[in-house]
């Protein structure tokens, strides 16, 4: 299988001439788990922020070696241009002149400001919230320049603004969504008003988004594309086929499938594979709140622990019945290492923890045996007249329903029965507040995914971990904190790293608090660092690998060769 971090992260084909605008018809995409909204700000899955980054962009972005570089901005913001304040608390950006928005309206300071109001505002849920943490305020200086205020030195500033999750919304398109009023305008969050290459021209939602070339793009002969359609459905083997096959589609997205599939696919010779390794971590999380359905209203709220996954001994044993080793040989092959940590990039944030690597079965019964979980007459163990017994769900893929088949033998292994289920990825990773199978309600005792960041500095992600971002009623099950996960003292080293400028020591204190929920609790249970696997057809071309963004991240940049 050809994958490209075997090779440099340059265009994985040779550029053909430049082609005009719209020259190159139509491009079709595949996204096998369907986007149901195209706002960012509601949905932080990438099957959603994806294809919404062909219409709304940020002020800047990360490229395909995780280097800043300006979008809408003009320019990076750094101490020494005078954009980042000394002391560190604010950061000034300043938009390129002449920008509008794809309906030919000016895009403003005004906007920027706006955009940030609309995340923060009291009961909407954002899903990004943290990512506007600190932020007291935002002043428009000029009608090009905002400065973003915080309550203590942001040493980590490039957060709000800064990636596709958080682009700029236009202020007279949202005006009327602030406030718990922002989950309900669909037609907003279904075709946004943005400056990117493209404007939504039909969105049905856990099915098709339709684009065709925004007007007003400000570069003039971009993007060589007149059209995208990217459908979502179905699974990631019949994506595969669908490029490397068939040829129906140009692009598809997130081919977890196992190494021996996708290079019997390839050898059909239509299209090529690669893979780009960030911070893509395939975990297990343990809730720690009862999703008991006696409960009706309040469960899997913290208003109710769970009756055994907050026992540290049976988490650990969990852990420790799983071989991590053998889920990547045979489930992802060079597109995916085993690992302990939740934070597996940049090096320097990394800790040194490999303990779970080895599994060990008869140290996990020891261990429960220690803990007074004693087999009974079916080999289930149980204590106190409850049963070591659990609803294990996961989104619809091959390898994931490979890896629960897997785990679960281990775990009977050990005592423990697993119930596996399976929900649709579109619906699970959908944040619908009305759907019981979402991943931020864990109405289930145990839930497997892929979670990541795209900032190269993890301050926000370690945020998502504390207290305040654990989905509830109250917010309207947003938030990022998904297992439950609530440590006083890790939400007092969040904020201490929020509050250091040493570089050296920011690192370390990611690397302690990478370990807390982790090899400290085994709340969260990581299994393998995932490349992420695509395949485009042999004609298409300009395609940069991006671990940091998403992969139609420079769309623009595509066209069609020989």
């Amino acid at each position: 299988m050809k994958l490209s971090r075997l090779l440099p992260l340059t265009l994985l084909a040779a550029s053909p001439a430049l082609a005009e605008r719209g020259e190159n018809g139509d491009l079709r995409i595949i996204y096998w788990q369907a986007a149901s909204v195209l706002n960012p700000y509601i949905s932080t899955s990438g099957k959603d922020v994806d294809p919404a980054s062909l219409v709304l962009e940020p002020l800047a972005g990360y490229d395909g070696d995780g280097k800043l570089f300006p979008r809408l901005a003009t320019e990076i913001p750094t101490v020494e241009n005078g954009g980042i304040a000394a002391d560190f608390s604010s950061i000034t950006w300043k938009l390129r002149d002449g920008l509008t928005w794809s309906d030919g309206s000016p895009v403003t300071a005004d906007d920027i400001k706006f955009t940030a109001e609309y995340c923060m505002a009291p009961d909407f849920g954002c899903a990004v919230s943290a990512r506007f943490q600190g932020i007291t305020s935002v002043d428009v200086v000029d009608p090009l320049t905002v400065t973003v205020n915080f309550d203590t030195p942001k040493y980590a500033p490039y957060q709000a603004f800064v990636g596709s999750r958080t682009p700029i919304l236009q202020t007279a398109q949202f005006q009327n969504c602030l406030g718990a009023a922002g989950a309900s305008c669909t037609d907003q969050n279904f075709a946004p008003i943005g400056t990117g290459p493209y404007t939504v021209t039909e969105f049905r939602p856990n099915d098709v988004a339709l684009f065709e070339i925004n007007p007003n793009y400000r570069d003039a002969d971009k993007p060589a594309f007149a059209n995208v359609t990217i459908k979502g459905g179905g699974d990631a083997a019949a994506a595969g086929r669908a490029v490397l096959e068939t040829g129906e589609f140009d692009f598809a997205w997130n081919l977890m499938l196992d190494p021996e599939t996708l290079a019997q696919m390839e050898s059909a010779g239509n299209g090529q594979t690669f893979a780009s390794f960030g911070t893509m971590v395939e975990r297990i999380e343990l809730n720690q709140t009862d999703p008991s359905t006696d409960l009706g209203a309040e469960r899997s709220t913290l208003a109710h622990p769970h009756p055994f996954l907050t026992d540290p001994a049976v988490r650990q044993a969990l852990s420790m019945a799983i071989d991590r080793n053998l889920l990547a040989e045979i489930g992802y092959g060079p597109a995916g290492k085993p690992t302990c940590n939740i934070v597996p990039a940049p090096l320097d944030y990394v800790p040194q923890n490999e303990d779970c690597l080895t599994q060990d079965i008869d140290g996990a019964k020891v261990l429960l045996d220690q803990a007074g979980w004693v087999p009974g007459a079916d080999g289930i163990r149980e204590k106190d007249g409850q049963r070591l017994s659990v609803v294990y769900q996961s989104s619809v893929n091959a390898v994931r329903q490979d890896v629960q088949a897997l785990v679960k033998q281990w775990w009977s292994e050990i005592g423990v029965d697993a119930q596996l289920k399976t929900v649709d990825g579109s619906v699970f990773f959908g944040g619908d507040a009305g759907s019981p199978d979402t991943i931020q309600k864990l109405f289930a005792d145990v839930q497997m995914y892929t979670n990541s960041f795209d900032n190269p500095d993890p301050e926000a992600f370690m945020g998502n971990l504390t207290c305040a971002r654990i989905p509830s009623p109250e917010n309207q099950w947003q938030g990022n904190n998904f297992a439950r996960f609530c440590d006083p003292s890790y939400d007092e080293k969040v904020a201490q790293l929020r509050e250091t400028a040493d570089p050296e020591q920011r690192q370390e204190l990611v690397r302690e608090l990478a370990l807390m929920p982790t090899a400290e609790t085994n709340i969260l249970i990581p299994l393998i660092h995932r490349g992420m696997v695509s395949a485009h057809a042999n004609s298409l071309v300009g395609i940069v690998p991006n671990a940091w963004e998403s992969d139609l991240w420079n769309i623009q940049d595509w066209m069609r060769g020989q």
